[in-house]
């Protein structure tokens, strides 16, 4: 295993992932358009809900942009990047509504797994990385953004 691409790949994924939480935390309402633009699904449920914002994918995709180099991938990478990882957590919003979850509410492995697996499967000859790099990214992933979830929430409740 190459330890070195394990990380490369984790700041990624983290990247990806906390760049729309710390916006919501430094801009609170401000440009959080939902994506889904509050409609509704045959279910007659919200497509993502309200924190699946513009403002959230915009940035997650122009971070990793930003950072593509420092993780060994071009420009045009670090976006698709971005934006797949995006498009996964997306996906598990999606099924997250259609199981009736209370939105915000947390459901280890489907809130990490479309996020991290999708942009690491798909782009995984770009990345240059195996299975098993690819499978310790992801698991390394699943632990930090577990810790990460549950230290933002204790804030969150001491803010209320």
């Amino acid at each position: 295993m190459d330890s070195e691409l394990i990380i490369r790949l984790l700041l990624m994924l983290v990247v990806a992932n906390a760049v729309p939480v710390l916006l919501e935390m430094l801009l609170g309402e401000r440009f959080a358009w939902p994506l889904d633009a509050g409609r509704r699904f045959v279910d007659g449920r919200r497509l993502f809900g309200a924190h699946k914002t513009v403002r959230g994918l915009l940035g997650a995709v122009a971070a990793t942009t930003l950072i593509a180099p420092v993780a060994g991938l071009d420009h045009i990478y670090g976006a698709l990047f971005g934006l797949l990882a995006m498009a996964g957590d997306l996906a598990s919003s999606f099924i997250k509504r259609r199981a009736d979850f209370a939105p915000g509410s947390t459901r280890p492995l489907l809130d990490q797994l479309p996020e991290a697996c999708l942009p690491l499967w798909l782009l995984h000859a770009e990345l240059g990385a195996s299975l098993p790099d690819t499978a310790s990214a992801v698991a390394a992933f699943i632990v930090i953004d577990l810790l990460l979830s549950r230290l933002y929430r204790a804030g969150q409740a001491g803010t209320r």
